[in-house]
C-alpha cells in the first residue's frame, strides 16, 4: 500500500460500528465511508500520431523496438523511464500500457512520439484517451461472496470452480469488480479515477452488508 493510501482515514472494522458516509477532501470525486483510495496498477491510452509508422524502419532504428508481424500486427517500444510499454501501428496510432498513473501514461506517449520524430516520422499527438485503468483495493475485510451473488444475481457472476473471485459488473460507472472472499478487489474499466472512487462509495455499503464476522 502506498504512503498516499496510507494518508487517508481507514474503513471501519467493528461489527457495531455506524456505517457513516466520512468524506477525504482532497479529490474532485470524493472517497466516503473512510475508504482508502485505490492502488492503480495499469494505465492504457490510446493516441493518434497523425502520420503513417513504417515499422520496419522503427526496429531498424529503436534498440528497444521488436516487431513480428506474424504474431502482432504492430511494433512494441519499451520505454525504461516511465517504465511503458507503447504498441505502435501503421495507421499512426498508439496504446500505451503499463503506467501506473495518467500523467505517467501521458508522458510515456509523448516520449515514445518524440522518439518516433527523431527518426524522420512527423508525428503529431491527437486524442490522447485513456480507454481502461486498473485498480487494486482491499476492502479489509473478508466476504460471504454466495450471500453477495443471491442478492445480487443480475449484476453478478461467481462460479469458483472456475475462478476464485465474483465478477461484479457496476452499470454506472460502467466498470467490473472482481471480489474476492478475503476482500482483495481488483476493478477494471474505469476511464478515471474519479469512475473508481464513484463506484467503491456506491457498493460499499452493499459489500460492508456481506463482511464475515467469524
Amino acid at each position: 500500500m502506498s504512503a498516499d493510501n496510507n494518508a487517508s482515514v481507514e474503513a471501519a472494522e467493528t461489527d457495531n460500528q455506524t456505517l457513516r458516509p466520512v468524506i477525504a477532501d482532497d479529490e474532485p470525486t470524493k472517497l466516503m465511508y473512510g475508504l482508502r483510495k485505490p492502488m492503480i496498477h495499469n494505465v492504457i491510452a490510446t493516441v493518434n500520431l497523425g502520420c503513417h509508422i513504417e515499422l520496419r524502419k522503427v526496429v531498424l532504428h529503436i534498440r528497444s523496438a521488436e516487431y513480428n508481424p506474424k504474431r502482432f500486427p504492430g511494433a512494441v517500444m519499451r520505454l525504461r523511464e516511465p517504465r511503458v510499454t507503447c504498441l505502435i501501428f501503421g495507421t499512426g496510432k498508439m496504446v500505451c500500457t503499463g503506467a501506473r498513473s495518467e500523467a505517467e501514461c501521458h508522458l510515456g506517449a509523448r516520449k515514445c512520439a518524440r522518439i518516433l520524430q527523431k527518426i524522420g516520422f512527423p508525428t503529431r499527438f491527437f486524442d490522447f484517451t485513456v480507454q481502461n485503468m486498473v485498480g487494486l483495493f482491499d476492502l479489509r475485510f473478508p466476504i460471504r461472496l454466495e450471500g453477495l451473488l443471491l442478492a445480487n444475481e443480475q449484476m453478478t457472476q461467481y462460479e469458483p470452480e472456475l475462478f476464485p473471485g465474483l465478477i461484479y459488473r457496476i452499470i454506472k460507472p460502467r466498470l467490473v469488480m472482481l471480489i474476492f472472499v478475503n476482500g482483495k478487489i481488483v476493478m477494471t474499466g474505469a476511464k478515471s479515477r474519479e469512475q473508481m472512487y464513484e463506484a467503491l462509495n456506491n457498493v460499499y455499503p452493499i459489500l460492508h452488508n456481506y463482511r464475515k464476522t467469524n
